[in-house]
């Protein structure tokens, strides 16, 4: 084994292994030249003081080149088109979708019959959940909705296979539809290949783990990590057999931040980088054009830290990042990180994650739908919603996840407000618990020790129609409206267009019990689909209003980017921002409260008189003001006066 040495030296190294892999070609030599100094003093910062530093990069090097040689050529046809168009997904067009496979469509060759729909929605993006197999060794088949990866060279087999994924690809491709899917990179499955040949002791795999023989090395680290699924097991281990095998020794203690039967990688160990690369360009050969990197925030431990966004989780990120520019630099990743919002921000640049998750305009636009006040969110569209050049955001209401309250305390106390009595408040009133709520919510992972909890439930459920409250369509249309127009990608859980209900059907499966948010992951709702042509249903209504409000969107160029100014009224209740474009500007005024409210002719008087209603599509003069109903909302199109 060698270490790292000079940045030429290690060059001649890597091309030396990268042309025992397979002819070396002069585009992949020229990103080769690019990459590998940025790669290069990625890997000394991470794996500086390991002895097979040189040996795992230049292993990684020929991997890279042996993947760009097998590369179809449709996909370096891509390679070229985003090379000419880096900017693609800051168009005013984009619009993303997410569903199960399963639940959506059955398996793969039914989402490939979905394609027509996905057309006629708009979506030019589509996230399949995990769909990869995901074995554990949970007694009901347990696999936290297939985010315990055992395989990423196989399709789940009751969605189809590998060969269908690739072809499904290809069909979105030609569609205009670009394929995100997760890399579940922070952990495997603990019957993943590497897990079994690690607790077997294999000296190869026994370091892609984080493995102790009792327990004074847990305990040191448990001091300063946070239990993540409570539910599941108290701390951040769990115990494993002895390496003899033998049920009546004391165990082993592995790291598992998440659910008992996931285990988390040791990136400390360079061949674990090396092999999780390999998974990610073998993904890319499939069609993948986005991977959604999962849970970047755990990916790095360290003692005597919350071993959650430390400085070296950043460094991994970049160093794939600069992997993929090798061998297909086509494909973008997306960052999931449920963080502080001063950290959610860290993840996202032109050399890491060029799109993010928003976390945290998703919980406080349910904050501001349940207080009536839009104040918190105002002050983060204000001051937290920039990013970098080349990146953006990709803008939700729900997901397939949960809802944690992740404001910044310091946030909250700016306006007066007690953030842990706050996020209880919200807990209470979106599972039902507040007199007076018209959610009807489900907590998730509930802590009665340090009365954390998040919140599940569909968008329909969530904002009052379930309840059958009579402003539950106009708010989960608000919500949408706000997602769509501030900027960055916007994000349409499959379902909430024709306002799916919770399905409480899942308490009802072993397999899924144990895990509230399976309630917001129901089948696709077919007879609410078979509805959406009907106004006189809640589906029609909510599908003409959605699609409405996507045409619209389309047709405004001032919503493509990121740029956004915020813009004040005089009722808490009002949210405002503007868009700027290059000749208009489009104005947003979003009322989450339960009353009308009035917008004077004084504060719009920064603009001219004659006004655009994008949605509405009739024209205003702004010397009258405007009148904002409960839950409504305009989109503007404006021209400020002249200074």
């Amino acid at each position: 084994m060698t270490a790292l040495s000079t940045i030429d030296a290690d060059r001649s190294a890597a091309l030396a292994a990268a042309e025992d892999a397979g002819r070396l070609d002069d585009a992949f030599l020229a990103r080769f030249d690019e990459q590998f100094p940025r790669l290069h003093d990625l890997f000394a910062a991470l794996y500086g003081g390991r002895n097979d530093g040189q040996e795992q990069l230049a292993a990684t090097i020929a991997a890279a080149s042996a993947s760009w040689n097998a590369r179809p050529l449709d996909l370096k046809v891509r390679d070229a088109q985003r090379a000419a168009d880096p900017d693609w997904f800051q168009s005013e067009r984009m619009l993303a979708g997410v569903c199960y496979v399963d639940r959506f469509a059955g398996n793969l060759a039914g989402i490939r019959d979905q394609i027509p729909y996905f057309r006629e929605l708009g979506l030019t993006y589509l996230h399949l959940m995990p769909l990869f197999e995901a074995e554990t060794s949970h007694p009901a088949g347990e696999n936290d909705g297939g985010y315990a990866v055992s395989s990423y060279h196989r399709v789940d087999p009751s969605l189809g296979t590998m060969a269908q994924l690739s072809e499904l690809a290809a069909d979105l491709r030609a569609s205009g539809i670009a394929l995100m899917l997760d890399i579940v990179f922070n952990h495997t499955s603990d019957a993943h290949e590497w897990a079994r040949k690690a607790v077997a002791g294999d000296p190869e795999f026994e370091d892609f783990y984080l493995i102790f023989p009792d327990r004074t090395m847990p305990d040191a680290f448990e001091r300063t990590t946070r239990e993540i699924f409570p539910d599941d097991h108290p701390g951040s281990f769990v115990p494993i057999p002895p390496k003899d095998g033998s049920s009546d020794g004391p165990p082993r203690w592995i790291w598992s931040t998440f659910s008992h039967y996931q285990w988390d990688l040791n990136y400390a160990n360079p061949a674990v980088f090396r092999a999780m690369a390999g998974e990610m360009l073998f993904l890319a050969n499939q069609g993948v054009d986005i991977f959604r990197m999962d849970a970047v925030a755990f990916i790095w431990k360290r003692l005597g830290t919350p071993s959650e966004s430390l400085p070296e989780a950043h460094l991994l990120l970049r160093a794939f990042n600069a992997v993929l520019a090798l061998a297909a630099p086509s494909v973008a990743f997306t960052s999931e990180a449920i963080v502080h919002p001063d950290e959610v921000v860290t993840y996202i640049s032109p050399e890491e994650c060029r799109l993010s998750y928003n976390p945290l305009q998703m919980a406080l636009t349910w904050e501001a739908l349940a207080t009536r006040d839009g104040r918190l969110l105002q002050d983060a569209l204000d001051h937290r919603h920039a990013l970098p050049a080349g990146t953006a955001w990709l803008n939700y209401v729900r997901s397939h996840d949960d809802i944690g309250w992740t404001f910044a305390d310091e946030d909250a106390a700016a306006l007066g407000i007690d953030a842990f009595a706050h996020r209880q408040f919200l807990n209470r009133f979106y599972t039902g618990r507040f007199d007076g709520t018209f959610a009807r919510g489900v907590p998730f992972q509930e802590n009665p020790a340090t009365g954390d909890a998040r919140v599940t439930g569909t968008t329909a459920s969530l904002a009052g129609i379930e309840a059958g409250d009579p402003g539950g369509e106009d708010r989960v249309i608000l919500a949408h409206a706000l997602a769509m127009s501030t900027g960055g990608i916007p994000l349409l859980y499959l379902g909430d267009e024709v306002a799916q209900l919770n399905d409480y059907s899942y308490a009802d499966d072993p397999a899924r019990r144990s895990d509230s948010r399976w309630v917001h992951r129901g089948n696709a709702p077919r007879d609410r689909y078979a509805e959406r042509g009907d106004e006189s249903t809640a589906a029609g209504r909510v599908f003409r209003r959605l699609t409405k409000l996507i045409a619209a969107r389309q047709l405004a160029p001032e919503l493509a980017g990121n740029e956004l100014i915020g813009f004040r009224t005089d009722h808490p209740s009002v949210v405002g921002f503007q868009r700027p474009g290059e000749a208009s500007t489009v104005l947003v005024l979003a009322n989450v409260g339960d009353a009308a409210v009035h917008i004077d002719a004084l504060t719009l008087s920064g603009f001219e008189a004659s006004a655009s209603d994008l949605v509405g599509d009739r024209d205003l003069d702004l010397t009258d003001g405007i009148d904002l109903p409960a839950h409504g909302f305009v989109w503007l199109r404006v021209e400020p006066r002249a200074a």
